[in-house]
């Protein structure tokens, strides 16, 4: 007898659905038809069976910070937020911090959202959020993945603390190396952040997740120098340049030369749809840039593109609720990828390949691998991404730690009733 079967899983590269039999935490057989019985077992009725949803990119300290607070970020712009960010921090108590992380944490489960890349902001002297999120992660270890990065928000080299600090918060098991190059005061002050955090990365065998060329400055050149030092300091794989918006607005004869150089270093992307959709192109009047990344180029040139939410309820985006689907969704729209492949292709921007950035181990629906998927209101990627329905069953090691009922509204027509669920006949 096996701990749990879901039964009629449609599986993406499958042609038909299949059982996925589960045993001590990880899954023990994938088949079209499993005759074994189990302690429990789900039907998902030829729904999509996903691997959990990955977000990559994510402020879990600032994270619900604005709930109940009478200020907001009035001009939409990436500076008044981190302006008000700077205001918040003095008011912020451990008690409060990890109170919303949890919170936020909740909502990420519901949504199937169990593995989760966090930049803590470092340049507090305490380092009380890095304190606070260290124990976060231990306690929600059973359930969730929860990756810290060291982000001197306030710039590596433009806060004297922050050099310091940043070394604190690795030695306390912070995992991945921040920066933020284009908040540092000069450009050439970037590039020096770049290229010491680099082969900090490098002396203590880490990972980097650079906040890179996050502005519509056309002439913005950090994500070059991030590739270049990835080279030079033999980082390949292990660097991540997050926002890259100002790709959006550079002129195309450089991006062909820059692209190369970005899949020489084997860097990793990471696009923020719908926060970057907020934040970038405030100053324009019309007509106004998007702002986000080349997607579609990047992923041309083989390059390993993911999607995050970036931010829920903080200075930066006053909604969200931690949803990779609605992040998916957006990204179709913003950057025009409604295609077919297109459509699927930014489903795995939000499972497998932010799984790969984060260099998660066992994961993905396949025998001998972990015992985490979730069960989706939806055939297959895109139609779950259209509806984006309640997440019907979220299993963590083979135990179903979240459920919902699907999304049915019923529609009345004089004295008849219609069921209706929003799928295609």
């Amino acid at each position: 007898m096996f701990d749990l079967i879901v039964r009629q899983a449609n599986l993406v590269g499958h042609n038909q659905p299949c059982d996925i039999a589960c045993q001590a935490g990880r899954i023990a057989s994938i088949a079209p038809t499993i005759a074994a019985t189990a302690q429990r077992e789900i039907d998902a009725r030829g729904r999509l069976v996903s691997p959990p949803f990955v977000d990559v990119h994510f402020h879990m300290d600032a994270t619900l910070c604005l709930h109940g607070q009478p200020r907001r970020n009035e001009s939409g712009t990436l500076l008044e937020g981190i302006a008000l960010w700077s205001d918040l921090k003095p008011l912020q108590s451990a008690d409060k911090l990890k109170e919303r992380a949890l919170k936020l944490l909740s909502w990420s489960i519901a949504r199937g959202t169990l593995a989760i890349r966090t930049h803590v902001d470092v340049c507090d002297p305490e380092l009380m959020a890095v304190q606070v999120l260290l124990e976060v992660r231990e306690q929600m270890k059973p359930y969730v993945d929860l990756q810290l990065v060291a982000f001197p928000q306030d710039g590596y080299l433009r806060d004297p603390k922050a050099t310091a600090q940043l070394k604190r918060a690795l030695d306390l098991g912070v995992d991945v190396i921040g920066g933020i190059p284009h908040f540092e005061r000069t450009m050439a002050e970037g590039a020096e952040s770049i290229r010491q955090l680099c082969e900090l990365a490098a002396q203590r065998g880490l990972q980097v997740d650079m906040h890179c060329d996050e502005s519509d400055d056309p002439l913005s050149r950090h994500i070059e120098t991030l590739a270049a030092e990835t080279c030079r300091c033999g980082l390949h794989g292990r660097v991540t340049g997050s926002h890259l918006t100002s790709m959006h607005s550079m002129d195309n004869y450089y991006v062909t030369k820059l692209l190369p150089l970005l899949a020489e270093a084997e860097l990793h992307a990471v696009c923020n749809p719908l926060v970057n959709m907020v934040l970038q192109g405030r100053q324009d009047t019309y007509p106004k840039r998007r702002g986000l990344t080349r997607v579609k180029e990047l992923l041309a040139q083989g390059i390993n593109v993911c999607l995050g939410h970036d931010d829920v309820v903080d200075p930066w985006y006053p909604l969200g609720s931690h949803d990779m689907l609605e992040v998916a969704h957006m990204g179709i729209h913003a950057l025009h990828m409604s295609g077919i492949a297109e459509m699927n292709e930014l489903f795995a921007a939000v499972t497998s390949r932010p799984a790969q950035t984060m260099g998660l181990n066992g994961y993905g629906i396949k025998e001998g691998n972990s015992a985490d998927m979730v069960v989706l209101q939806g055939r297959d990627p895109i139609e779950a991404i259209r509806l984006r329905g309640p997440r019907l069953a979220v299993i963590r090691r083979g135990e179903v730690i979240a459920e919902a009922a699907p999304a049915v509204s019923s529609v009345h027509l004089g004295e008849q009733t219609q069921q209706v669920d929003f799928s295609l006949p």
